[in-house]
């Protein structure tokens, strides 16, 4: 069993109602399907930010590909723009 936190920044954290959950996976898995996973249980993120989200894997930005392991730290947030 793999065990992960993901966090939610920012505006995901308000539509989530919570800055953190735990998520347990049966094994490795590539973040892009761990984030899908995340999206598929919170819908409201999809619906509001539809591709405005960033995803990042122990405090680097995620393309997708990294493998997710054991006690890795998941990370979900928008775009922040400023002037």
């Amino acid at each position: 069993m793999i065990n992960v936190s993901v966090l939610f920044f920012g505006a995901t954290a308000e539509a989530v109602g919570t800055k953190e959950i735990e998520l347990n996976l049966n094994d490795e898995t590539k973040s892009d399907e761990v984030f899908a996973k995340v999206l598929d249980n919170f819908p409201q993120l999809r619906q509001n930010f539809n591709k405005s989200l960033l995803f990042a894997v122990n405090q680097e930005y995620a393309d997708g590909g990294e493998i997710i392991k054991n006690g890795d730290e998941l990370a979900i947030f928008t775009a922040v723009s400023g002037g």
